[in-house]
């Protein structure tokens, strides 16, 4: 395939920017200086030029929105409530309804200034219900995608082990949802990523999404018009022992990486991942694919415009 004389660019559609280790603070302690300014220049000069900030919880969606104030034009939210903090609804002081009331205070607010291009992180988590049990995940899972539908945002989407109850609730709101949604960070079966597809979403891949050959063979399989790509730094980094390792040979460079004890600016911070590794995670992909790093690019990014807009006035 002939090679696009066209610049690379990407969105990194799932990054955890609020995450305390962009600032320099690991485990509850302070380690080195907030390098948030230089994680998001290190990922601009390969070509990242739109970010979307991870909202996890009522607190992380408010950060991920003062993140898109502060850096306009190149960071934008998701406003919601992980399904490992499900729980959070219930203990709210003022209850189930006033964190509603909330969310939707925030996420309409955000939305109309053009700061939150997402409702998310949303959806079920069974691999990890010593943090929120099954009940209220579902129940507070099914909330939000009626307050996604009310207030008609595309959907940023989390599911593991829970696929038949994730289609199940997900299946009936997607009619109501003109811009569909997009399940990130995605490790599930061929059959799982079919369905989905199949349903209409998008797949968000990342280092976590080709860990194992069955993974690979999943991202191998998803079809380009339903292809969006992330880092979802800090985590997900793509590691030596995963089966994706081997597609690296020629794939750009990081630069170099310290431990956080020793961090000095402009270096990475070993065992945090960036959305400059981005650049990585398509390299593998066109790989697995067969096609050109810049037709990959190319498609992501459509993809991601046309489903969150991105302050891209067109695809």
């Amino acid at each position: 395939m002939e090679e696009s004389s066209q610049p690379l660019r990407y969105v990194d559609i799932g990054i955890n920017l609020s995450d305390p280790m962009f600032s320099g603070t690991y485990h509850g302690k302070k380690a080195h200086e907030c390098d948030l300014d230089d994680v998001i220049q290190r990922a601009r000069e390969v070509g990242c030029e739109k970010f979307m900030v991870t909202g996890s919880d009522l607190v992380e969606s408010e950060e991920a929105v003062k993140i898109a104030r502060n850096y306009p034009g190149f960071c934008y939210a998701t406003v919601g409530v992980h399904p490992c903090q499900a729980k959070l609804f219930d203990t709210h002081p003022g209850g189930p309804t006033k964190m509603i009331e909330e969310l939707r205070k925030l996420a309409i607010e955000s939305r109309d200034a053009g700061l939150a291009v997402a409702f998310g992180e949303i959806g079920l988590d069974y691999d990890r219900l010593f943090h929120s049990e099954k009940t209220p995940q579902l129940k507070y899972f099914e909330a939000q995608l009626d307050l996604a539908v009310e207030l008609g945002m595309p959907l940023f989407l989390h599911s593991r082990a829970a696929s038949e109850d994730f289609e199940r609730l997900l299946s009936a709101k997607l009619p109501h949802l003109p811009k569909g949604g997009l399940v990130h960070s995605f490790t599930g079966t061929m059959e799982e990523m079919q369905r989905l597809v199949a349903l209409g979403v998008d797949i968000g891949v990342n280092g976590c999404s080709m860990k194992t050959d069955e993974n690979l063979e999943v991202v191998k399989a998803v079809p380009l018009e339903r292809l969006q790509i992330e880092t979802d730094g800090p985590w997900c980094e793509i590691r030596p022992s995963h089966a994706s390792a081997k597609f690296l040979i020629g794939a750009p460079e990081l630069p170099k990486s310290v431990k956080k004890e020793k961090w000095q600016k402009g270096c990475m911070v070993k065992g945090r991942n960036e959305p400059v590794a981005i650049a990585r995670v398509a390299h593998v992909i066109a790989h697995v694919k067969g096609i050109s790093v810049e037709e990959v690019c190319e498609a992501a990014w459509n993809n991601s415009v046309k489903m969150f807009g991105l302050g891209v006035d067109s695809v």
